[in-house]
């Protein structure tokens, strides 16, 4: 399967910085970049940002940035699942995680995570694809936010809807543990209906291991 890339640009204005929201970008044009230190959600800074240009060199990668002057100040992260995941059982070709969005914290309060999503399904290519994301409580950051779980989760939602994902139910484990824990999916225009059922399958791994 070929993994098209076109990029978009589009600019938040916040009175004092023009946000400038773009992508994809490559390995060698994120490099151009300093990673903002705030932006350590899941690992230390320069190890994330490593991370991420890894990603942007994978066929199917995509990572699309928030940046102001030369400094990224978010980032969104589009890529096949883990092969230890249960979303990668399958080896579904048009099924992309979208494995991490990071919103540095005096950038929050701009709509910068909904805008890097909205940015990123603008690209055709998107609607050959089912696009996931696994969401977990233990991921937020529930005590810079000062918001508890249903908070968090209510925005985080309609952050993912602007990007056009929606809660789908699933039996995964590690979602079921915690019921703020989520899937939401956005399935793309042109996916097959067998992709869809394959999904469907997938969400309800433990239906198919009783048989």
């Amino acid at each position: 399967m070929e993994h098209p890339k076109t990029y978009y640009s589009t600019e938040i204005h916040t009175g004092d910085e023009t946000i400038l929201i773009h992508g994809p970008l490559s390995s060698d044009e994120l490099s151009a970049y300093h990673f903002h230190e705030g932006l350590d959600a899941f690992r230390p800074p320069k190890k994330q940002f490593e991370a991420i240009k890894q990603i942007a060199d994978f066929e199917e990668g995509r990572i699309n940035v928030a940046s102001v002057n030369n400094q990224i100040v978010g980032y969104v992260t589009f890529l096949y699942p883990d092969p230890l995941e249960r979303w990668s059982t399958f080896q579904m070709e048009d099924l992309l995680e979208l494995g991490a969005i990071e919103v540095a914290p005096e950038y929050r309060g701009h709509k910068v995570g909904s805008t890097l999503l909205e940015m990123s399904m603008k690209d055709e290519a998107m609607e050959n694809y089912i696009i996931i994301t696994t969401e977990y409580y233990w991921h937020w950051d529930l005590k810079g936010t000062g918001l508890n779980v249903w908070e968090y989760r209510q925005i985080m939602q309609k952050m993912m809807a602007a990007g056009g994902l929606e809660p789908y139910a699933t039996d995964d484990p590690e979602i079921v543990s915690h019921p703020a824990n989520c899937l939401l999916a956005r399935i793309g225009k042109n996916v097959p209906p067998e992709s869809i059922e394959q999904f469907d399958e997938l969400r309800f791994l433990g239906r198919r291991n009783l048989y």
